[in-house]
C-alpha cells in the first residue's frame, strides 16, 4: 500500500448516458478542465450533451473497453454508470492506466479484488456514492454522529435503525410504480433474500415482499420492505459495540396499495421460472413506462432513535422527497448529484487512496451534506 496518492489530471470520463445521468454531469463540466461523455454510439452521446445544455462543454465519445483504455492518462477520472457487473472490468482497465476510479453502485466481491491492486497504485476508488447507496450513508453517518455524542458511546443503550429508499410515481397509478431502471433488475432484488434485525433477534426474508409493512412518513404511509443485507452496515455505520441493536433495516419504500398491485407479480416471482420471469420484466417495461410525460418522485428516509441508561434518549432523522422536473427526474438529480460531488473530492486530492464508500465518517459526511444543500438536493435535518 502507498500513501502517495496519484495527482488527479483534471480529466473526467463518464460513462454511459442513461436515465441516471443528470445535471451531476452539469456539475462536473463546471470543475473539470476536460469532460468527456461515453455512450453507446458517439451521435447518442451527443444527443445526451444536447439534451442536458452540455453541447461544445463535453467530448462525445462512443463507447467500447479498448477505446477508452486508449485514451486514458495517469490521473484521470472514470466515472462509471454501467451496470454494476462491468464495474470490475473497468476498474481493472483503470488500474492499468493509472485511472481513479468512481461509480454509484454497491461493492462487489469482485471490485474488492481489484481495490487491492488500485489502493498500492495510489488510486482512489469511490464507490456507494449515489442515492441509495449514497445519500442514505451520508444521513446515517450524520445521525450516528449526533447520537454518540448525546448518548455517549461507552454505556450500554439499544436502538431502532430505520432507512428506507424508493423512486416511485408523483402522481400514482394503478400498478403504483413505473420502471425508471431495467425491470429484470427489480424482479430479481425481489427475489433475493433480505437479512436484517426485528425484535432483537436476527431474521432473513427469502422472498422480501413477505416482510413488507406500513412505514410512516411525513403523515404519509408507504408500504417498505427490507433489502439485500442489511447487518454489515452496523460497523460501517460507527454504531457503539455497546449498543444493542432492536431495529436495523436497510429497505425499500414503496406506495400505499403496491404489495396489493403486485399480487400477480409476486405470484410469478413464487414459481421462480427464469424464462417466465425474463419474459414478464419485458411485458411490464412496455405496460408501465416512465415516459416524458411522467413525473418521479424519490422518497429516503433515515431514522435513529436510542434510549440509554437512566432514561437519557435521542432521536433523529433525515428525510428527503423529492419530485422531478421538466428538466430532469429525481433520480438522475439524486444519483448523478451526489457522485458528482464525490469526484469533486477525487479531483481536488482530499480523498485518499484505496476505497471510499460515499464519505466514511461523520465529518466527512457532513461536509457532504453541506454540498448536497448547495447543489440543489434539499432534505430535513434533525
Amino acid at each position: 500500500m502507498t500513501d502517495e496518492r496519484v495527482p488527479a489530471s483534471g480529466t473526467v470520463h463518464w460513462i454511459g448516458a442513461g436515465l441516471s445521468t443528470g445535471s451531476g454531469l452539469v456539475m462536473l463540466c463546471d470543475t473539470a478542465e476536460r469532460v468527456r461523455l461515453w455512450h453507446r454510439t458517439q451521435d447518442r452521446a451527443a444527443g445526451a450533451l444536447d439534451r442536458l445544455g452540455l453541447t461544445g462543454r463535453a467530448e462525445p465519445r462512443a463507447y467500447t473497453l479498448p477505446a477508452l483504455t486508449a485514451e486514458l492518462t495517469p490521473g484521470d477520472v472514470v466515472v462509471s454508470m454501467l451496470p454494476a457487473p462491468e464495474h470490475a472490468g473497468l476498474l481493472a482497465a483503470c488500474v492499468a492506466g493509472n485511472a481513479h476510479f468512481a461509480c454509484s453502485s454497491y461493492v462487489s466481491e469482485a471490485v474488492l479484488d481489484q481495490v487491492r491492486a488500485a489502493t498500492r497504485a495510489g488510486l482512489v476508488v469511490l464507490t456507494e456514492a449515489g442515492l441509495d447507496p449514497g445519500i442514505d450513508h451520508l444521513f446515517a453517518h450524520s445521525l450516528v454522529a449526533r447520537a454518540r455524542a448525546a448518548i455517549g458511546e461507552s454505556d450500554p443503550a439499544s436502538y431502532h435503525f430505520t432507512s428506507y429508499c424508493g423512486g416511485v410515481p408523483a402522481v400514482p397509478n394503478d400498478f403504483r410504480y413505473r420502471f425508471s431502471w431495467a425491470p429484470a433488475g427489480v424482479l430479481n432484488a425481489l427475489r433475493t433474500p433480505a437479512r436484517y434485525i426485528e425484535d432483537g433477534e436476527e431474521r432473513v426474508a427469502e422472498r422480501p415482499w413477505e416482510a413488507t409493512r406500513p412505514h410512516t412518513v411525513g403523515g404519509e404511509t408507504f408500504e417498505v420492505y427490507p433489502n439485500r443485507d442489511s447487518v454489515p452496515f452496523i460497523a460501517q455505520y460507527e454504531l457503539p459495540p455497546a449498543w444493542t441493536p432492536r431495529t436495523f433495516v436497510r429497505g425499500t419504500a414503496r406506495l400505499e396499495g403496491w404489495l396489493r398491485a403486485w399480487t400477480a407479480v409476486f405470484e410469478e416471482l413464487r414459481a421462480g421460472d427464469d424464462a417466465r420471469i425474463g419474459a414478464l420484466a419485458a411485458e411490464l417495461a412496455r405496460r408501465y413506462p416512465t415516459t416524458a410525460a411522467d413525473r418521479d418522485r424519490v422518497v429516503l428516509a433515515v431514522r435513529l432513535d436510542v434510549r440509554g441508561a437512566a432514561g437519557r434518549t435521542w432521536s433523529g432523522g433525515h428525510l428527503l422527497d423529492l419530485e422531478g422536473d421538466e428538466q430532469e427526474s429525481a433520480m438522475a438529480r439524486c444519483v448523478s448529484r451526489p457522485l458528482a460531488v464525490g469526484v469533486r473530492h477525487v479531483l481536488d486530492g482530499s480523498l485518499p487512496p484505496g476505497l471510499s464508500r460515499a464519505a466514511g465518517t461523520a465529518a466527512r459526511s457532513g461536509e457532504w451534506l453541506d454540498e448536497l444543500t448547495d447543489a440543489g438536493i434539499p432534505f430535513t435535518r434533525p
